[in-house]
């Protein structure tokens, strides 16, 4: 029987497996077991990771962990289509159809890349975008419920019940979770952008209590939005501006976080580790995603992370280009984080006094940490030592991830060490 020591290490080896195989896994079993058995596929991976977690701490682990998981999950599919349907096909032809999937799992390219395909099957069109979304995130991104929650800046009781009424809606109405058609695909074109956006950005700002970074996330939603760009059905202009974003976000990973994990933020970023070859490839795919007319909110985003990826230190940011991109921004995507980052901007392009005025307009953020600290911020900036630590006191009081707590620490410890205004 393993020690304590070593079942740490089976619990996050087990944990690494579950992010980076449980979707991909579900989307491999509902392949072979059919549309309709989704969430007995969700189950029998869930089984699997049990009979893990169950049976590593007594035996050494496998030398190909992943390829255990897989073995156990497909007999244990075989063993469910045994159980629901007659023996007439015999055992031999339920494995080989099981060995032709699973095979097929690791081979397949472009639209037919399993994970793919499940999240077009999960965004159907009867079933409302905001649990499409909720759905896909959770059985095949791999997020938990809080992490789904601070995505839709909302509480988990809210995700939760987007998540039960989804499955209730499929299981009531009957709903056929198959994959659509080639005609089909543009149609749920948006659900899915949607999801691989998200599953993006909380790779990139990770709400997970022990990384500020998961490549893995990350990584996962680029390869998938590649395949899109692959695809001629879905390689359209909006689908290349996402990518594009990606990119450009992506070369700022070996700067942003200290050797320590500390948060790096963009001002103090040594820009030098900022990936050149990144920056080049998201401004070729931002340059061919402005052909034909359409005009996405990814097209806004993505130009945004461009003026930041070209300016040569932090003062020479184009900030009045940023107003004016936010300001489009909020056209085609109002809410209350563009507004903030529009308020943002507007501090740097002006004055921390013109900052301060706009973000006081802003209703609904009174106690977002993100809120709080940019008005310390620009009252630092302005020098207004007690409103700075007033508004750095709140936003330590609503921030829960340890990384961040100590970024506002930082800022707090100015307030004392930075010369007051006469």
């Amino acid at each position: 029987m393993s020690g304590p020591s070593e079942k740490r290490q089976i619990d996050q080896l087990l944990g690494h497996l579950f992010r980076h195989e449980a979707g991909k896994m579900a989307a491999v079993l509902t392949r072979y077991l059919g549309a309709e058995h989704f969430e007995v596929a969700q189950d029998l991976v869930q089984d699997t990771l049990l009979k893990a977690m169950e049976t590593w701490p007594f035996h050494q682990i496998p030398d190909n962990p992943s390829a255990w998981l897989y073995r156990v999950a497909r007999n244990r599919a075989i063993d469910f289509m045994r159980s629901q349907q007659s023996q007439a096909k015999g055992k031999k032809n339920y494995e080989q159809e099981a060995e032709r999937v699973f095979q097929l799992a690791f081979e397949e390219d472009e639209i037919n890349d399993s994970v793919l395909r499940m999240m077009f099957t999960c965004c159907h069109p009867s079933i409302p975008q905001e649990s499409q979304i909720a759905l896909t995130l959770k059985t095949l991104g791999g997020l938990s419920t809080s992490e789904i929650a601070h995505a839709f800046l909302t509480n988990e009781e809210a995700i939760a019940k987007r998540l039960y009424r989804a499955k209730e809606k499929i299981r009531n109405e009957n709903i056929l979770l198959e994959p659509p058609g080639m005609y089909e695909l543009p149609m749920r074109l948006n659900s899915v952008l949607k999801v691989l956006y998200l599953l993006f950005n909380e790779g990139y700002y990770s709400h997970h209590p022990s990384a500020h970074i998961r490549e893995d996330l990350c990584e996962e939603a680029m390869r998938l939005t590649y395949l899109l760009v692959q695809h001629p059905s879905t390689c359209l202009p909006k689908v290349k501006a996402l990518l594009a974003l990606m990119c450009l976000q992506c070369s700022r990973f070996d700067a942003r976080a200290t050797a320590s994990g500390e948060i790096v933020l963009m001002e103090f970023q040594d820009r030098a580790k900022w990936s050149r070859p990144l920056i080049e490839k998201g401004l070729q795919f931002l340059a061919a995603a402005s052909e034909g007319d359409q005009l996405s909110e990814y097209h806004i985003e993505a130009a945004i992370a461009s003026v930041h990826a070209l300016a040569p230190t932090w003062p020479q940011t184009q900030w009045p280009e940023l107003v004016k991109l936010y300001e489009a921004l909020t056209v085609c995507k109002p809410g209350l984080m563009v507004a903030l980052n529009h308020a943002i901007a507007i501090g740097y392009a002006q004055s921390p006094a013109a900052g301060i005025a706009r973000l006081e307009k802003i209703q609904g953020l009174e106690n977002n940490h993100l809120y709080l600290t940019a008005l310390g911020n620009f009252h630092l900036l302005a020098q207004n030592h007690s409103q700075a630590e007033n508004y750095f006191n709140q936003a330590l009081k609503a921030a829960t991830l340890p990384r961040e707590i100590e970024l506002i620490k930082n800022k707090l410890n100015q307030c004392t060490t930075q010369p007051a205004a006469n």
